[in-house]
């Protein structure tokens, strides 16, 4: 069974999200699905397999933690399409049914990855009590983000108290199903992003994930609102590092980047 490591939101090895990819012929049982994911042991390692011709969808993807297998994820599926693209097992849009419907995944000319996702459902909500002691900042705001994504989204006062966060994970486990995403507004747009954030998911067993490409679902339209533009760049501010370019349309949203396929090798269990 042939696996593949693949760094995404990124244009180079050893920054972005690192992502677990196999393609196989068909799921095999749920437990081996866990077993490879926690053996893999990064933020997801997504799973795909082709789906009959003429169907809604061409391949079908899920996603495993080391912990839980989750509804949605960004990087993953960037990831995933990069390996169906570089060895050729698919050409152009690939369209992916998911726990979250059908995702398509578009090769841009220069090389990187368009991904169509249903933007998130922000409902702001009262600062749960607790939660900037947890978080280990005073919040601004406090949205949820509905069912798919799963996380509470934070907005702290400035750049520097995103990059300086020590949360108490443990505590901060207790306010969301997934976890809590931390942003504030860039401190100098200049350098070529509009928004930072960090993400933070003790509930599926990812302290702090790299860069998240669901979270920018819910983080698009939160800044897209705020800053008067449909086209925004994420810095998504892990020790790691990446950005995510993102479109806010209407109920979709695009989440663009590029990938990097670091180590290819087999799986022998």
């Amino acid at each position: 069974m042939r696996i593949r490591i693949v760094d995404a939101f990124t244009d180079r090895p050893f920054a972005g999200n690192p992502a677990g990819v196999l393609l196989l012929d068909a799921f095999p049982p749920d437990e081996r699905l866990q077993q490879i994911a926690l053996e893999v042991n990064h933020a997801e390692t997504a799973f795909a397999h082709p789906l009959p011709e003429g169907g809604p969808a061409d391949w079908a993807l899920r996603w495993f933690t080391p912990a839980a297998e989750v509804r949605m994820c960004g990087h993953a599926t960037l990831a995933t399409a990069h390996v169906l693209h570089t060895t050729g097992a698919h050409r152009g849009p690939v369209r992916f049914s998911t726990h979250s419907g059908v995702l398509v995944a578009t090769p841009r000319e220069d090389g990187g990855i368009t991904l169509d996702f249903p933007t998130a459902p922000l409902t702001p909500v009262e600062s749960p009590t607790g939660v900037a002691e947890a978080l280990g900042a005073e919040p601004r705001a406090v949205l949820d983000t509905g069912p798919d994504v799963g996380d509470l989204l934070v907005e702290v006062a400035d750049e520097r108290t995103v990059r300086s966060l020590e949360p108490d994970l443990r505590a901060l486990a207790a306010f969301s199903g997934r976890g809590v995403i931390a942003t504030a507004r860039a401190a100098d747009p200049a350098r070529g992003y509009d928004y930072v954030s960090r993400c933070f998911f003790p509930n599926v067993g990812v302290d702090e994930d790299p860069v998240t490409g669901s979270a920018h679902t819910a983080l698009a339209p939160y800044w897209s609102a705020r800053l008067g533009r449909p086209d925004l760049t994420g810095l998504q501010a892990s020790r790691r590092s990446g950005r995510v370019r993102t479109e806010l349309r209407g109920e979709r949203t695009l989440l663009g980047g590029h990938a990097v396929t670091v180590i290819e090798g087999e799986l022998l269990a």
